[in-house]
C-alpha cells in the first residue's frame, strides 16, 4: 500500500467517524464505495466491515442507554442469515461485477430512502423488522452497507432518532462481524495485507473522528449531517460503478 493510498483511506476513516457518531450511520455509505475503488471491490468490502465494526465499539459505550435491545434482537437475528448468504454470494462474482453491485445496491437504497416517508406501519409489528433486517444484513455483506434497509424502515415507522442511532451500534458490531467471520472462513487471504502502523493509525482516526463529530453535533443540525453523507454517498457509490462498468467492457 502507497502513503497516498494510506491517507485516503485514513481521511475518509476520519469523516466517516464523524458522521456515524452524527447520524448512527453513514461510515459504510461514505467509505464503501471509495475503499472498493482503492483496494477491489472484495478487499474493499471486507476492509469495511472490519473498520465499521471498530467505529461501533467505539460509539456505543456513549449511547448505550439509549439503545432498544428488543428492537436489536429482532433485526440483528434476521440480519445473520442475511449476511451469510451475502458473505457466500460475494465470493462467486469477479471484482468488476461487485464494483458495480456496490455502485447499484448503493444509489438504489439511498434513492428509496430519499423517496420514502409517512407512517406506513409501525415499530411494533414484527415482519417488517424481519425484511429489513434481512436485507440490511445481505447487503452489508455484498456491498459493506447495511443502513440504508434499516433506514428506510426507520423512515416508514418514524423510529424515534436518538433510539434508532443508538440501537444501529450494536446491529452493525453484530452484521460486520459476522461478514467479516464469513469471509475469512470462506477466503483466508481476502482481507488486504496491512502493516501494524496502518491500523494504529486507522484506530486513532477512529476516535479522531467521533470527537470531530462530537462537537459537530454543536454546530450542525441532523438534517445537515444526512444531506452531507449522502451527497458523499452518491458521489462514491457513481465512482464505484463506472469503474466497475469500464473493467467490465474492457
Amino acid at each position: 500500500m502507497t502513503v497516498a493510498t494510506a491517507a485516503l483511506i485514513i481521511g475518509l476513516v476520519v469523516i466517516g467517524s464523524a458522521a456515524q457518531r452524527m447520524a448512527g450511520l453513514g461510515f459504510a455509505l461514505l467509505v464503501a464505495p471509495f475503499m472498493t475503488l482503492l483496494l477491489g471491490a472484495h478487499s474493499g468490502v471486507l476492509l469495511v466491515n472490519v473498520l465499521g465494526v471498530i467505529s461501533s465499539v467505539l460509539i456505543l459505550p456513549r449511547v448505550w442507554r439509549a439503545v432498544d435491545w428488543s428492537m436489536f434482537r429482532w433485526l440483528g437475528a434476521f440480519a445473520i442469515v442475511g449476511a451469510v448468504l451475502g458473505s457466500w454470494l460475494a465470493l462467486q462474482f469477479s471484482p468488476a461485477v461487485m464494483a458495480v453491485a456496490v455502485g447499484v445496491i448503493v444509489i438504489v437504497a439511498l434513492g428509496a430512502s430519499l423517496t420514502l416517508s409517512g407512517n406506513r406501519f409501525s415499530t411494533d409489528l414484527r415482519a417488517p423488522r424481519g425484511v429489513a433486517g434481512f436485507l440490511s444484513g445481505l447487503t452489508n455483506s455484498l456491498a459493506g452497507v447495511g443502513g440504508p434497509a434499516v433506514s428506510a424502515y426507520a423512515v416508514l415507522t418514524r423510529w424515534n432518532q436518538t433510539t434508532f442511532a443508538a440501537t444501529l451500534q450494536p446491529y452493525f458490531i453484530l452484521t460486520g462481524g459476522v461478514s467479516v467471520v464469513t469471509k475469512l472462513l470462506l477466503d483466508p487471504v481476502a482481507l488486504p495485507h496491512m502493516d501494524l502502523w496502518f491500523w494504529v493509525l486507522v484506530f486513532v482516526s477512529v476516535i479522531g473522528g467521533i470527537v470531530l463529530g462530537e462537537r459537530l453535533l454543536r454546530v450542525v443540525t441532523p438534517t445537515q449531517v444526512r444531506r452531507f453523507v449522502i451527497l458523499l454517498a452518491f458521489a462514491g457509490a457513481g465512482a464505484s460503478l463506472i469503474r466497475g462498468i469500464v473493467d467490465l467492457i474492457g
